[in-house]
């Protein structure tokens, strides 16, 4: 990178350069050669050092006087020529030199410098961030309010800029360049040791497919998310082991769904995925009955299969009739017009899905149908982000934003694996487990944010409870569970799984005894979760959760423990 940097300095400043060293050889051969006179008024001719001399001051302005003897009329005359000639080419130098630094290419030279200095610095973990849209920008932000850093490569400029101008929680370099090409892979630092994986967030499939496929065959230990939206860009990308791909449609739809048929094990789902969960008063809104899915694209064909799966009879509006040869219950027409809808009986639906490509008729189809069922569950499809103010204001049950949903699925694989094992398992369960999982998260945290992190028992994360274990032989979970500041109160928190060795205990009690290597999946306020951290890190304080007493470890309170021992 140095070298081209250089290289197109000197590159630009090639006649410049020729150009001054072409001055200054005639204007130091003329001082050289016109004779002049010494202080004695004897013949003296100048030498190449005081020539250079003279002409080096002269050129630049400075002008310290005639030396080392006065001139002659000649070499004066000569000293005029020289210093027009010499002044013009440091004008020109100048002035070429200036115009290299106004140059993209040479800017961007610079600023790539600048990147790959700055993530090859980094001693942390951190995330490759293909794509700076709708999804890349939530993904980056939720890494960093845990603290997690990001490097980001976006094609878009405008882009590019507006990361930079964020005041984020943490710095994020990031890359105006196109991720798909493996050099710039390189430079964002995928090599790097601390690198976790690559996140292909861009909305081209073909650009993620390209990322994911670089990313996988070079570096396959690396952990590779994709999003796509094509069933056939899918199969290719897991076709080579990217870890996660993820549909927004079908995420989207199996969401739904699980909403539809079971509410309770839903919004458990909701809580653990999305940052900003659902109402507990959402739960008493859902009602079994036939739904109206408007637009028959990949979405409401999505939906479509995933209700059905479900049990839930299903009436399609779809204006392309050649779509719905093999649908039972079909309407032809957008759903705009209050007769489309009427026909489709939407007096005896509840629920209703505007699911088209267009927002405007979307946000229509959902005021169209609310006049004539006011009791309708309405769920509707944001394309764009720019009408996110209007659709905040149409005050629908679900709002589908597809940057939302691959955010929300990413971010939960990133935080652990747990997290999606306990998933698979909560879907497994009845209704009323997951109701008495619900309620307890609401004592938890009521109506504020629901934050996920795990507790792993070794030396490096957990030095302090390894510690007490290889001293005392036994700690029970209860007690890293602990207030630090009052032991007789506990922590805003849940513990969701507890993987030991091959075993798995869901919801696992407080009386579970830890072991080294233990794997804990907490749930709950985040401040819970940095009060947690005290425990696993300072002996002492996990001593006084369990004990009451200080555990000072200086000579002083080891000659006291001694004593009293000794009565």
């Amino acid at each position: 990178m140095q070298n081209n940097i250089l290289y197109l300095v000197l590159r630009r400043l090639r006649t410049p350069l020729i150009i001054l060293i072409i001055v200054y050889a005639i204007t130091i051969a003329g001082f050289v050669l016109i004779p002049g006179q010494d202080d004695q008024g004897e013949p003296w001719r100048m030498g190449f050092f005081h020539a250079f001399y003279f002409v080096s001051y002269m050129a630049t302005t400075i002008g310290f006087g005639e030396v080392p003897y006065v001139f002659t009329n000649a070499q004066r005359m000569w000293a005029m020529v020289s210093m027009y000639l010499s002044v013009s080419a440091w004008l020109y130098a100048i002035g070429a030199t200036l115009q290299i630094f106004q140059e993209a290419a040479f800017l961007r030279l610079l600023r790539l410098r600048r990147f790959i200095k700055e993530v090859n610095a980094f001693d942390e973990s951190f995330w490759l961030i293909c794509g700076y849209g709708v999804t890349g920008s939530l993904v980056v932000r939720e890494l960093a309010a845990q603290g997690i850093r990001s490097v980001v490569v976006d094609i878009n400029q405008s882009r590019v800029d507006s990361l930079e101008l964020e005041n984020a929680l943490v710095s994020v370099p990031v890359l105006c360049a196109d991720a798909s090409k493996p050099d710039n892979l390189e430079y964002a630092g995928i090599r790097h040791p601390c690198c976790q994986g690559v996140m292909a967030l861009t909305n081209s499939d073909n650009a993620n497919l390209s990322i994911a496929i670089a990313s996988k065959l070079q570096y396959p230990k690396r952990q590779v998310f994709s999003r796509t939206q094509s069933a056939l860009h899918a199969a290719n990308l897991a076709s080579f082991g990217t870890d996660l791909i993820v549909d927004p449609f079908k995420v989207y739809a199996e969401y739904l769904a699980l909403a539809v048929s079971s509410p309770k094990k839903h919004l458990v789902f909701d809580w653990l995925t999305n940052p900003q969960h659902r109402a507990l008063s959402s739960l008493y809104k859902s009602r079994q009955g036939r739904w109206i899915i408007c637009g028959y694209g990949h979405y409401g064909q999505a939906l479509y299969q995933a209700l059905v799966q479900v049990g839930v009879a299903i009436t399609v509006i779809e204006p392309d009739a050649q779509q719905l040869d093999a649908l039972d219950d079909i309407v032809v027409g957008v759903g705009t017009e209050a007769s489309t809808l009427r026909q489709a009986r939407v007096e005896t639906a509840v629920g209703i899905v505007a699911g088209t490509a267009n927002d405007a008729d979307n946000l229509s189809i959902i005021m169209t149908a609310r006049e004539l069922n006011p009791e309708l569950t309405c769920v509707v499809s944001q394309n764009r982000h720019s009408n996110e103010r209007v659709f905040q204001h149409a005050n629908c049950d679900f709002v589908m934003k597809s940057g939302a949903v691959i955010a929300s699925r990413i971010m939960a694989h990133s935080r652990s694996n747990l997290l999606m094992v306990f998933i698979e398992h909560l879907l497994q369960q009845p209704d009323v487990w997951a109701h008495t999982l619900l309620n307890r998260l609401n004592r938890s945290v009521g109506d504020e944010r629901l934050e996920i992190w795990e507790v792993i028992v070794n030396e490096a994360k957990a030095p302090a409870v390894c510690n007490f274990i290889a001293a005392k032989g036994r700690l029970e979970l209860k007690y890293v569970m602990k207030n630090p500041h009052n032991r007789q109160a506990m922590l805003d928190c849940i513990p969701l799984l507890l993987q030991q060795g091959d075993s798995l205990d869901y919801l696992p009690g407080e009386l579970h005894a830890l072991q080294p290597g233990d794997r804990v999946l907490f749930c709950g306020r985040a401040e819970a979760g940095r009060k947690m951290e005290w425990h696993l890190n300072n002996y002492n304080m996990l001593h006084y959760a369990v004990t009451g007493n200080d555990a000072g470890n200086n000579l002083l309170a080891r000659m006291l423990r001694k004593w009293h021992a000794d009565e």
